[in-house]
């Protein structure tokens, strides 16, 4: 229990309620209650309703209400009280010690893992979160993670509506200095990619099937009869490869953000990393901007294969905290059911 007041201090709660307008809102609201009796019945007791919770509120407060006036509760100023407790808990957590890289990682900081799941809603909730090509009214809300390796946990959470591309949910800064983020096809930009390099950060991802980047130079010599792949175009000579590894530089074009509404057009050098998959009888290519200094390519697919982390985080969240199970059509109420499903995963990993 000590462990959870530091990483929540009732103090801090207190004043976050006061500092969100819980508190002036609800006056007879005490947010130490509220919060444990959310977050720790939500997740302990597996209370999937409002009912329930508020079942587990009366016997932690000793104060019995009308289902009423629990009901009210779930206001906008509870959403933001759950969602600056979710920032508090990311934050320290990522303070703390937790795992440390193998020593083929040890110049990085942390291994981040950026992707998003998606909540099934209401349809009468379209105009407020729309789904994404559906043919008739829906509506959705995507859940976008940062997840890090070093903290075993998520580092930054945002809600969008499903229909919210996905590369309008990541934003490339400073923060990414000496760090690898792994990104799936949903992030596929050379943008992206270069803004990560000049923020000097580091990144993996898979080569988009129709990419065809031009081949600069090889970083690894091969033995025997292999085709001479540079100044070619990687779907040219792909087809003919016969190696078990590819490592090579290329270029790839592109076109840089909109500045007073004209686009500028840039090029950039990327490794490719190209690795022979028997069972499925063909290639799994990855580009990176990690040298190979640093890490060799299997090195770099098997890191790769580190985004499963995040899908284990997503299936915790579905099945263990019926992250997925939202059944109303009340705004609030579902931003803060969301809100309460991040911060049980965060204490249960606490504890």
């Amino acid at each position: 229990m000590m462990e959870l007041c530091a990483l929540f201090p009732p103090e801090w709660l207190r004043d976050k309620a006061k500092e969100t307008g819980l508190i002036k809102r609800e006056r007879k609201i005490d947010p130490i209650y509220i919060f444990w009796s959310l977050s720790i019945g939500y997740g302990v007791f597996l209370q999937r309703t409002l009912a329930a919770l508020k079942r587990d509120y009366e016997r932690f407060s000793k104060q019995i209400l009308s289902d009423s006036s629990w009901y009210y509760r779930f206001t906008p100023e509870l959403v933001a009280f759950l969602r600056e407790c979710v920032v508090r808990g990311v934050e320290y957590s990522a303070q703390e010690p937790g795992r440390t890289l193998s020593d083929r990682l040890s110049p990085f900081e942390d291994v981040l893992i950026q992707d998003s799941t998606i909540i099934r809603l209401h349809s009468k909730l379209a105009k407020i979160w729309p789904a994404t090509r559906s043919r008739k009214v829906a509506a959705g809300v995507k859940v976008s993670v940062l997840t890090s390796a070093v903290a075993c946990g998520p580092k930054s959470v945002a809600l969008f509506s499903e229909n919210t591309n996905d590369i309008k949910t990541l934003r490339i800064g400073p923060w990414i200095k000496d760090r690898i983020l792994l990104i799936d096809l949903g992030f596929y930009k050379y943008q992206i990619f270069t803004r990560i390099k000049e923020n000097g950060g580091y990144f993996v991802s898979r080569l988009k099937s129709n990419a065809n980047p031009f081949i600069i130079e090889t970083h690894r010599t091969c033995r025997g009869r292999s085709i001479d792949v540079r100044g070619k175009h990687l779907q040219d000579v792909l087809k003919d490869l016969k190696r078990q590894v590819l490592d090579v530089e290329v270029e790839v074009n592109f076109n840089r953000r909109a500045y007073r509404g004209k686009e500028k057009r840039d090029n950039e050098r990327f490794r490719l990393v190209a690795i022979y998959n028997e069972d499925e009888d063909k290639y799994h290519l990855y580009v990176t901007n990690i040298s190979p200094e640093l890490l060799e390519p299997e090195e770099v697919a098997r890191l790769y294969g580190a985004r499963w982390e995040i899908e284990i985080l997503f299936k915790e969240l579905k099945s263990r905290y019926a992250l997925d199970m939202v059944p109303t059509s009340n705004p609030q109420v579902i931003e803060a059911m969301i809100w309460i499903a991040i911060l049980t995963l965060i204490i249960s990993r606490k504890i």
